[in-house]
């Protein structure tokens, strides 16, 4: 089946139906091995993986995030963050990051559903969160946080094509993540490694860089 031909709902029935039960550290294994291991356990976040109604067709959406922050200075991410105590649930976190960061409105959105968790070597246990928004406005970047905000087509980031391979050295070591460029936007690490893993989801596929 062509990509552009997939639907919403065929999305939608990939996903889990609820967030995934968080496994302890020693189950885990990370995108990467830091060069001491952490003893704390891992530190619950979400993501939001925005999928966008537009006239001419879906898109996803990004962000870039500010250069001032301490953190990830610059690099492309989707909205999320820790899952504090006060929410509800992954999905909960995921859309008041998106409100907090670009001004979505959870009332726009519809959770589709939830991806298996992924373990990042910073400690970070990730739980992504589907939804289709359909926006009454443009989104709008806070300063403090994003940079700029920007969309890509679903249908190019279903195929195998858009994907590359990124290499960074961490602790003497050579790593490879995914890799998307998109307009002048490069889209690597963590954020290029789910978007795969969403699209081979959807897809029923499997690959690694």
């Amino acid at each position: 089946m062509p990509v552009e031909d997939i639907s919403i709902d065929e999305i939608a029935s990939r996903l889990l139906d609820s967030p995934p039960a968080l496994a302890n550290r020693e189950s885990l294994i990370p995108d990467w091995g830091p060069g001491v291991p952490f003893e704390r356990p891992p530190v619950p976040a979400a993501v939001l993986i925005a999928i966008i109604e537009r006239p001419e067709g879906h898109t996803v959406l990004y962000t870039e995030r500010s250069s001032e922050l301490r953190a990830h200075s610059g690099q492309v991410a989707f909205p999320g963050g820790k899952i504090d105590p006060t929410d509800i649930d992954a999905a909960d976190a995921a859309l008041r990051e998106a409100m907090e960061e670009v001004g979505l409105d959870r009332n726009h959105a519809e959770v589709l559903g939830f991806m298996p968790t992924y373990y990042t070597g910073t400690n970070y246990l990730i739980t992504p969160v589907v939804a289709l928004v359909r926006p009454s406005g443009p989104f709008v970047p806070n300063p403090r946080e994003v940079e700029a905000v920007f969309e890509v087509p679903l249908a190019r980031l279903l195929r195998h094509e858009s994907y590359g391979t990124f290499k960074v050295m961490r602790n003497g070591e050579e790593h490879s993540t995914w890799q998307i460029d998109h307009e002048g936007h490069v889209i690597w690490g963590i954020t290029a490694n789910l978007t795969r893993r969403f699209r081979d989801l959807v897809l029923g596929d499997e690959g690694r860089p």
